[in-house]
């Protein structure tokens, strides 16, 4: 009886869409991720698409605001959805387009603390390693594989 109360309040929420952008920076051999919920969360820096953005152009934003570091767009990389439940008052399909970055300039010391609780650079392997979200790792694995085969463009 409870679960089936439970179910019920679910099939009730609002449902809202989310679109989001992100990316991953690679510097030569290693790969740039946020940290969060005091560190112990690690993922691709990403963020809802502004009024006017384009989802590059988000990805770039979102990045150089959460990590203080600023890429250039080097190609597409296969995007997310999930379904999350928020406050308890609505369900959100979220869509994140990710786009692959080769690093330009800036020092992920200059995160934005009240966005992320640090960045830090890792080699591949440790970066995949660490990453809270198997969807993620699948994105930052063909990313690895695009930047193999374009190694001019990511440095």
């Amino acid at each position: 009886m409870d679960s089936q109360r439970h179910l019920r309040g679910v099939g009730e929420l609002k449902t809202e869409y989310h679109r989001s952008a992100g990316g991953l920076v690679v510097d030569g051999s290693r790969i740039l991720l946020i940290s969060t919920q005091a560190g112990t969360r690690w993922q691709l820096p990403k963020g809802h698409i502004e009024a006017g953005e384009t989802p590059e152009q988000a990805a770039v934003r979102e990045v150089r605001e959460e990590t203080g570091v600023t890429g250039r767009v080097v190609a597409a990389l296969p995007g997310i959805e999930y379904w999350f439940v928020e406050k308890g008052e609505r369900r959100v399909h979220k869509r994140v387009d990710y786009f692959l970055l080769a690093y330009v300039s800036g020092d992920a010391a200059d995160f934005d603390a009240q966005e992320v609780s640090g960045a830090e650079w890792f080699s591949w392997e440790t970066g995949i390693a660490k990453l809270s979200f198997e969807n993620e790792r699948r994105v930052v694995r063909t990313a690895r594989e695009v930047a193999e085969s374009s190694r001019e463009a990511c440095g």
